[in-house]
């Protein structure tokens, strides 16, 4: 058995992606959303399926009171965690001009992306130092390529995803001397319900040499890096940043 790991934002999409693939590299796994939908059991059922144990449970991350609760949860069906996966996150509410954003919106990036990230993060660090011996401890954070490229059309998911960027970093520079292994990945195009949306547009972009592989992600293959990270098997690194982005970032003339 590899440990025990929480993943938030773990319904759909990436955060399921990285939960499974957690799963069969022998992880025990509590899995965390909004609210213990349909799609949130069926994923911990699913995990069971590979025989390990799951928990299914609900929560926002931006309600910073809650987060003792979640890892108590967590920790009493799976005893302690070694791994926490920050996957959750909102995007904007409305699209549109940099000049028309709203602190509505503005506050609501910020307080999931990057405040309720924080204090989860700190939350989870007080507890996984005490966990010693076993399985490779580690936190890794899912942000996006918007921490580096900016996005006018939701400046504000910019502005969460740069900062949960340093909060990675942050950790990184406060844990690793610990043992504890702390990564961000930044992707990019990733095919999933919530880009949805926004495919037709991108794919002519694509296409055109926005990216160096030209094709979308899976959320399968960003599951694969974190495997890879929250199983130590990138030794003698701190804080390092993975862009699965096709090359998105790219500095090319």
């Amino acid at each position: 058995m590899n440990g025990q790991a929480l993943v938030t934002g773990a319904r759909r999409g990436i955060g399921k992606a990285i939960a499974l693939a957690l799963a069969d590299a022998g992880f025990d796994l509590a899995v965390c959303d909004l609210t213990v939908s349909d799609e949130l059991a069926g994923l911990a059922a699913g995990i069971e399926a590979r025989g390990r144990k799951a928990i299914a449970i609900a929560a926002d991350i931006s309600e910073i009171a809650g987060h003792a609760q979640v890892l108590d949860k967590a920790e009493a069906a799976l005893g302690p965690l070694t791994t926490l996966v920050n996957n959750a996150g909102v995007s904007v509410m409305v699209r549109g001009d940099l000049l028309d954003v709203t602190a509505e919106s503005y506050d609501r990036c910020l307080d999931v992306n990057t405040r309720g990230t924080f204090f989860l993060t700190q939350e989870f660090a007080r507890r996984v130092l005490k966990v010693r011996g076993g399985a490779h401890r580690s936190i890794v954070t899912v942000s996006s390529a918007n921490a580096v490229a900016p996005s006018i059309a939701r400046g504000e998911y910019c502005v969460s995803k740069a900062a949960v960027s340093m909060v990675s970093k942050l950790f990184a520079a406060r844990l690793s001397n610990d043992g504890i292994g702390v990564y961000e990945i930044q992707p990019g195009f990733i095919e999933t319900d919530m880009t949805a949306p926004s495919k037709p547009r991108y794919d002519a972009l694509i296409e055109g040499g926005l990216t160096v592989i030209k094709r979308w992600g899976q959320p399968e293959e960003v599951a694969r890096i974190a495997v890879t990270l929250a199983t130590g098997l990138l030794p003698y690194t701190s804080g390092q940043i993975i862009q699965a982005d096709a090359g998105l970032l790219t500095v090319r003339y």
